[in-house]
């Protein structure tokens, strides 16, 4: 790259569950590559969505959740995760959608501190925010407890102000050469991808049933001349989660499978024939060794 001025790096995207990331994530690169839901954990995996422009690349890296407690294999996983994808990194953005702070926040605060990386406050969904009048005295007092880089509101659902955002990013960002090519936009395969589409439209489905229960898993992946054939696995804990997920005369199984094809065909720009199967795996979530069968393996 011939222009000295080009800049490119990583920037983590870290904070409590359901602060937005995903969806921040999203709306930076103009099109999905991390799954959304209103249920907090949808993200479960370190994904990079890589943005390139003329003069510069930003790699994001959306991380699962940060939450405290949660004593299973799959719990545990998610922290690894999120902890270990603020390593490396150029720049890391706190998102944070709330002007409370808790115990979580606390705990980000320490491994911000020791990780020792330039900060970006990215404070969210500031237009839910109903008292206007308490979101100064906020910012003002989390500016006495670090040194960070920039504290912005934005919203990633609007838009709003994300284009200052992204300038704040690329004035941190040091000088360098693309970090992968111009036309990749993430590091997941489109097999990784189909299985989260799947876990998607399951989640959001469920609501507050069963997401955490739930894994998918990709038995086959075939693309053939005007067709990709998808057969997937949708894992659960018990069998009464089992019918949960099948619904009634096998109608919910069969509208997850149709929303689902929707945008696997969007996706893959190709017509999808797409077959789900729901299996037990007695107390998958709990289990370091099933998790990892199931493709929860620490990078």
């Amino acid at each position: 790259m011939s222009n000295s001025s080009y800049k490119s790096g990583y920037v983590a995207l870290i904070g409590a569950p359901n602060a937005g990331k995903s969806t921040l994530l999203n709306y930076l690169l103009g099109q999905k590559v991390s799954i959304t839901s209103r249920k907090p954990q949808t993200t479960r995996h370190r994904i990079l969505g890589i943005k390139s422009e003329e003069t510069s690349q930003v790699v994001y890296v959306d991380t699962p959740g940060m939450h405290l407690g949660g004593k299973k294999a799959l719990n545990k996983y998610l922290n690894r995760t999120a902890d270990a994808s603020m390593l490396g990194v150029d720049v890391i953005v706190w998102l944070k959608d709330d002007i409370r702070w808790d115990d979580i926040d606390d705990a980000i605060l320490k491994k911000l501190k020791e990780a020792g990386t330039p900060v970006v406050l990215a404070l969210n969904k500031v237009d839910k925010v109903s008292d206007k009048s308490k979101l100064l005295p906020f910012i003002e007092r989390i500016s006495e407890q670090y040194d960070f880089k920039s504290i912005i509101p934005i919203s990633a659902l609007t838009g709003k102000q994300l284009v200052e955002f992204e300038k704040l990013i690329l004035d941190l960002l040091p000088e360098g050469t693309p970090l992968f090519p111009e036309e990749q936009i993430t590091d997941k395969s489109e097999r990784f991808m189909a299985s989260e589409i799947i876990r998607e439209k399951l989640t959001r489905r469920l609501g507050q049933e069963l997401p955490h229960s739930l894994s998918i898993s990709v038995e086959q992946f075939k693309v053939e001349e005007k067709i990709v054939r998808i057969y997937a696995t949708v894992w659960v804990e018990r069998k009464g989660q089992k019918n949960i997920v099948i619904g009634p005369k096998g109608a919910g199984l069969k509208d997850t499978g149709m929303k689902a094809r929707i945008d696997l065909e969007e996706m893959l720009d190709s017509k999808v024939y797409l077959s789900l199967w729901v299996k037990v795996k007695k107390g998958w979530s709990e289990n370091e060794r099933e998790i990892a069968s199931l493709g929860y393996v620490d990078s």
